[in-house]
């Protein structure tokens, strides 16, 4: 028991820690530049707090119940040697996850009313999630073939770019965005560790190259089909009723910039919502689990634990978020967008994408990860704090894209130029986590937040459509970190190169 508190300990010291650079930014802001005191400051601090808290349970929970059981089942599908079986509980995890995932749910509605009723929520959401479930089957099958990872990632870009120019400006910016909303804070964990597990069970896998990657798939696939769905829908569909005042769409957003109200109602029902987002997942797991491998879970009782803890640390998460950083972060997204100040607008984007991206919980599940595979080569928060300055450049670029009125797919075929150009040079232990590193950065904190101020800025700047130009923020912040993981791969095993020749330089002067 002791030993436990000292590692939940641990785990909560790590987390204040995380949510540092979010407090730093946030105070600066609103001291200096807004030069307002929030009015629920103490609601505030209580969410930071509580925030921290659900943080150090949802991470010990990984750890003793999402990757055990994950890894577990991807040992049981190899020794089985049924490759249908896998590739069926694959698709079944990826559409499970998806169809039911909030972020997505939030984008898909705000898509149907911006497109007054054009684009559907129900099949867009259909559409993302099938497209997810089609990319963990390939992903899996891609291990079992082991083949690598960049002939994939690099044809999907193409196929993303090709069918750009076929697709509709209205839905190009939401099918870049779809891409990075698919990937949960629950999904990611469980998704890695299947395929950390396959790839250490099959002879002749490296789980460090072959195990990451099944996430950037989930990422990539959305693109492709949801452009689809737009040529299809623009091509034969027609508005079914008069157009939408814009107000209207940013007051979605703008309304969770109200105070966090605490009642017993409110916390049951976020419970609840917290439950339902992880049923599809456990009922997918103790289905193929019981049913297909016909196998008791080892250690139930511990699993069991580790999966309370990450439902109740989610949920505290979700609640912690929504007294704490929400309101006061997308009020001063949008009291920016009002003043007009460009560089500000820029710079918020900048910071507030670095610190909420620290704070991802899936963005830590996977550097936990990707330490303990690489054994201690990759340091967990170097990674983070290299996805994390990915991400700040994409928001803050993609942030003077909507302000200049520039079309994101210029932007975005030239950073997947980028992406294929370093995926030559960078080394391949490095490949399959930039990949990855891209789909885990937009999750719970990143995405409400990248959403309210893209919206807001489209609002706001006269001559900006919502539809075309307020998407597309996500897109940038899933993009860059690939550049910059990649680019960190680079120049290590540069630096390394340059350390084995200098000593021998220094050698033969002497001799």
């Amino acid at each position: 028991m002791k030993e436990s508190l000292n590692i939940f300990y641990g785990d909560l010291k790590n987390s204040f820690k995380d949510l540092l650079p979010i407090i730093i930014v946030v105070a600066l802001f609103q001291g200096i530049i807004i030069r307002t005191v929030p009015d629920n400051l103490t609601s505030i601090i209580i969410g930071l707090t509580i925030v921290a808290v659900g943080l150090a349970l949802f991470i010990r929970g990984l750890e003793l119940g999402i990757f055990p059981i994950g890894e577990g089942l991807a040992i049981d599908f190899a020794k089985k040697g049924s490759v249908f079986w896998l590739l069926l509980f694959a698709f079944t995890i990826g559409f499970s996850t998806t169809v039911a995932e909030p972020a997505l749910i939030a984008i898909a509605d705000k898509a149907a009313l911006i497109s007054n009723g054009l684009v559907d929520a129900f099949w867009l959401r259909m559409t993302v999630a099938l497209s997810v479930g089609f990319a963990i089957a390939l992903g899996t099958l891609r291990i079992l073939l082991g083949h690598p990872i960049a002939y994939y990632i690099i044809t999907g870009y193409i196929l993303v770019v090709l069918v750009t120019f076929f697709a509709p400006k209205e839905i190009i910016g939401l099918a870049y965005d779809s891409g990075g909303v698919t990937t949960s804070t629950v999904t990611v964990p469980l998704v890695a560790a299947l395929g950390i597990g396959l790839s250490s069970s099959i002879k002749g896998r490296n789980p460090a190259i072959d195990g990451f990657g099944l996430i950037a798939f989930a990422s990539l696939t959305p693109m492709i089909f949801v452009q689809i769905y737009g040529i299809i829908v623009y091509s034969l569909g027609e508005t079914s009723s008069a157009a939408p005042v814009v107000s209207e769409v940013v007051e979605t957003v703008r309304s969770a910039a109200t105070a966090y109200t605490f009642s017993a109602m409110d916390t049951f029902m976020e419970l609840l919502g917290v439950i339902k987002d992880v049923a599809p997942i456990l009922i997918v797991i103790f289905f193929f689990q019981y049913l297909i491998i016909k196998k008791p879970v080892a250690h139930l009782h511990k699993i069991a634990t580790g999966i309370i803890m990450v439902i109740l640390g989610l949920y505290a998460f979700i609640v912690g978020l929504e007294m704490g950083l929400f309101p006061i972060g997308e009020t001063i997204a949008f009291q920016l967008t009002d003043m007009g100040n460009n560089l500000l607008i820029y710079l918020f984007a900048f910071l507030i994408g670095f610190s909420t991206t620290m704070a991802e919980p899936a963005l830590l599940a996977i550097a936990i990860k990707a330490e303990e595979i690489s054994e201690g080569k990759i340091k967990q928060n170097i990674l983070r704090m290299i996805v994390a300055f990915g991400v700040a450049i994409g928001i803050g670029l993609g942030s003077y894209r909507i302000v200049a009125g520039d079309p994101i797919h210029y932007y975005i075929i030239v950073g997947y130029i980028f992406v294929i150009i370093f995926t030559y040079f960078a080394p391949n232990y490095i490949i399959p986590i930039a990949y990855d590193s891209g789909g885990v950065t937009t999750s719970t904190v990143t995405v409400p937040l990248v959403a309210a101020l893209g919206l807001g800025l489209a609002e706001n700047i006269e001559g900006r459509n919502p539809l075309i130009d307020g998407f597309g923020l996500i897109a940038f912040a899933s993009l860059f970190p690939m550049l910059t993981v990649m680019g960190y791969g680079i120049h290590a095993e540069y630096y390394k190169k340059r350390q084995k020749v200098e000593p021998s330089n220094i050698e033969g002067e002497v001799l």
